[in-house]
């Protein structure tokens, strides 16, 4: 099972770039993984009044195939155990590949949002994209630790 997460723009902190960095490194070791970073997806609060716009719907085109999951404010939380436990279904299942996105300070337009296959929340609070990045990255890394019986830090 492949894991792919696109995210809209750059992380600004050289800091928490370099802890993407490294906990990309580290899901390799467990599946094919890659990071995208998406030029801005322009348009989006005309897209909330009218449905998708142009770059949503060539992110949908690019993404045929794949499990969406949407990182979103409404999204379900899960605890790192649930969400270990969902992650090593969907490679039971045989899903081909999973493709995390967060959007930018806009989010993703509505239209967009009802073609993810799962809504995830990180948390109840807010986070900045930089952050929400990192931790979405720490939680996938946890959830292959945990499927695999691996030791790491509580």
């Amino acid at each position: 099972m492949r894991i792919r997460v696109l995210w809209e723009g750059k992380t600004k902190d050289p800091h928490l770039r370099a802890v993407q960095q490294d906990f990309a490194a580290r899901i390799e070791h467990f599946t094919p993984f890659s990071l995208e970073e998406l030029p801005a997806l322009r348009g989006a609060s005309h897209a909330r009044k009218e449905g998708l716009t142009s770059a949503e719907r060539a992110l949908l085109e690019k993404l045929r195939g794949s499990i969406k999951i949407l990182l979103d404010e409404r999204g379900k939380e899960r605890s790192s155990q649930e969400f270990s436990e969902w992650l090593g279904k969907e490679a039971l299942r045989g899903s081909r590949e999973l493709a995390f996105l967060i959007g930018g300070p806009e989010g993703f337009s509505a239209a967009f949002r009802r073609e993810a296959d799962v809504l995830l929340g990180l948390s109840r609070m807010t986070l900045t994209r930089d952050l929400a990045r990192t931790v979405l990255l720490e939680q996938i890394y946890r959830a292959f630790t945990i499927l695999r019986g691996y030791p790491y830090p509580r």
